[in-house]
C-alpha cells in the first residue's frame, strides 16, 4: 500500500516549525531540508521541502506563502497517557504566541491546530453509563487544557 503522509504548508517558518516539533516529541528527526534557489518564485533560502518524522510518524512541508492558511478544519491529535503529558504538550505547543482553545485544542505559533487528549477523557466520554459519560462532556466543555483529575471528578459525579 502507497504510504500517507500529511503535507503542510506555511506562509514562512517550515524549517523553524520542523526543528521546534521534532525537539518536541520523542522518537522525532529531521530527514530532509531543501531551500528554494535564487531566482525561484519564492525568497531564496526559505524552505523548498522539510521532511521529518514526529514520533515515528513521516510530515512533510514547504513554505510557499500566504495563499492558504491552517485552520481547525484539520489538526494533529496527540494522545496522552497522563496529566504530565497533557501539560508538557499543552506548554510546548502554546509557547511562543500559541493560543489555547476550549477541549483540549490549541494552535500553535504557525497556527496548526493540535488536540492535546488524555486517554482518561476517551475513556469517560466512551463510558457505556450516560450519567458517567455525560458528566465528562460537560466538564471537557468547560476546560481549555483537560485536566484529567477534573475529567475523573465529573464523572464519578
Amino acid at each position: 500500500m502507497s504510504e500517507i503522509t500529511p503535507f503542510l504548508w506555511f506562509d514562512h517558518h517550515a524549517e523553524e516549525a520542523m526543528n521546534i516539533y521534532v525537539s518536541i516529541f520523542p522518537n522525532s528527526r529531521v530527514i530532509e531540508l531543501k531551500h528554494w534557489p535564487e531566482g525561484s518564485p519564492y525568497p531564496k533560502g526559505s524552505a523548498q521541502a522539510v521532511v521529518f518524522e514526529l514520533d515515528g510518524r513521516r510530515f512533510m512541508g514547504m513554505d510557499a506563502g500566504p495563499r492558504f492558511k491552517f485552520t481547525e478544519a484539520i489538526s494533529m491529535f496527540v494522545s496522552c497517557q497522563d496529566q504530565g503529558e497533557v501539560d508538557y504538550y499543552w506548554e510546548q505547543l502554546t509557547a511562543d504566541g500559541g493560543e489555547e482553545g476550549m477541549c483540549g485544542w490549541l494552535k500553535d505559533k504557525f497556527g496548526l491546530s493540535w488536540q492535546i487528549v488524555p486517554v482518561q477523557l476517551m475513556e469517560a466520554l466512551g463510558d457505556p453509563d450516560p450519567g458517567r459519560a455525560g458528566r465528562a462532556t460537560e466538564a471537557m466543555l468547560k476546560m481549555r487544557k483537560i485536566d484529567v483529575a477534573a475529567i475523573q471528578a465529573a464523572a464519578e459525579g
